[in-house]
């Protein structure tokens, strides 16, 4: 175990009031203005406000695996595993590497985890198994060319596809793109629209800044039945500012210098894919010392949309990642906003700190993936954290496991 890893260079009732009888016009106005009191003074009850809003959420740590380094699997070297996704019919898990095709081809593994559920009040996890590795083709069935794709995230659907998002290269005008593949031959089925304002200029004035595009991706529960015909919800995020919404950094009255201004795109697909709305997603300002910071991956936790967010920085302290709970309630529409720079009135996701890292008091690397695999004994969810390693022998790939309870 690392210590000192070295980052890849490229690499969020005000009570009713019931008149009843005869009330006098002093009284009346008595009341009225309480109610504006405390309407107003809506900030001073955060408990209050947070229960209508979040999830009542438990996450507890249950153990780590560490995958031996340089690890081959069928002619691949396993590593830079980015993203996560879970599929409950045939419980196994699907990690994405961001290989850029210098070791190997695009590709996904299938993974199985080996726990041991016997005492329900202490499960322990043994290990990561790796069972296949699936390599990603374009429409003429030839796998990726080497440096035309970074995948980072990973979302199985019920059709037995998987979406995947790859980042793209700027300085080589590669577009960033969300991919959906067969499952089992790695073909590709169809490509998401993107949005323009998501792609690369020449003038270098927008698009996604080179390495911080599409990290995450998650699917909602919702219309996940392929009998029932209801159209898949697809989210995607990228990992910091889009160029047009970057802010010169300067430190806020709090002290702090502000975190990016993210955007996550809402696609709707049925017969068709499209984008049905936009946010705008708020980073928590960066550690004291951070050099990276950005947001790593989502995931979808309910039908009400409540997501888990997984931000990640690394600086001179090493790897800090917290979760966070979100909710898109109330959120602004941004599809229309041409840029967040100078805004003031755009309502981001709410967000609210679920989980600190920290206080583990474990060696953390670079963690990109995050999933919600199976059920344990006690009714809760497994939820499961992967590591990049970049490829590199000063870093781990190291999965993460916890208990996670809602409600």
């Amino acid at each position: 175990m690392n210590s000192n890893p070295i980052p890849d260079p490229h690499r969020k009732k005000i009570g009713g009031w019931i008149l009843a009888g005869t009330v006098s016009f002093g009284a009346l106005l008595c009341v009225v203005a309480i109610a504006i009191f405390l309407t107003s003074c809506g900030a001073d009850l955060p408990s209050e406000a947070s229960s209508r809003i979040f999830n009542k959420l438990s996450i507890e740590y249950i153990g780590e695996y560490q995958v031996p380094d340089n690890l081959q699997f069928k002619n691949t070297t396993v590593g830079g595993l980015s993203g996560l996704t879970y599929d409950r019919q045939r419980n196994r898990f699907y990690a994405v590497s961001d290989d850029r095709g210098d070791l190997a081809p695009a590709r996904f593994y299938t993974l199985k985890l080996d726990l041991d559920t016997k005492n329900p009040d202490r499960v322990k996890f043994n290990k990561v198994d790796i069972l296949d590795v699936t390599l990603l083709k374009q429409a003429n069935g030839e796998t990726y060319a080497k440096g035309t794709t970074d995948t980072e995230a990973i979302a199985l659907t019920p059709q037995s596809s998987v979406f995947i998002s790859s980042e793209g290269d700027r300085g080589k005008n590669i577009p960033p793109f969300i991919n959906e593949f067969d499952l089992k031959t790695g073909k590709v089925k169809q490509a998401l629209p993107i949005p323009q304002r998501y792609l690369p200029d020449t003038e270098g004035k927008r698009g996604v800044q080179n390495n911080l595009a599409f990290e995450g991706i998650t699917l909602s529960p919702t219309g996940t039945l392929p009998a029932s015909g209801e159209a898949l919800r697809l989210f995607a995020a990228t990992e910091s500012a889009l160029l047009q919404d970057k802010e010169v950094a300067k430190v806020g009255e709090n002290g702090k210098i502000p975190g990016a201004k993210n955007r996550w795109l809402h696609y709707l697909i049925s017969d068709r894919a499209e984008v049905v709305s936009e946010h705008l997603y708020q980073l928590d300002s960066p550690p004291l010392g951070a050099v990276e910071h950005g947001l790593s991956e989502i995931q979808s936790i309910d039908t009400s949309g409540h997501f888990l967010t997984l931000e990640r920085s690394f600086g001179l302290t090493g790897f800090r990642v917290k979760l966070f709970q979100t909710s898109m309630a109330g959120a602004t529409d941004t599809t229309k906003i041409a840029s967040f720079k100078g805004s003031t009135n755009i309502q981001a996701i709410k967000k609210e700190l679920a989980f600190d890292l920290k206080t583990l008091n474990i060696y953390i690397d670079n963690l990109e993936g995050m999933a919600l695999g199976s059920r344990l004994p006690d009714g809760s969810q497994t939820l499961l954290l992967v590591s990049d390693n970049n490829f590199t022998d000063r870093q781990i790939t190291q999965f993460l496991l916890f208990k996670f309870k809602q409600g």
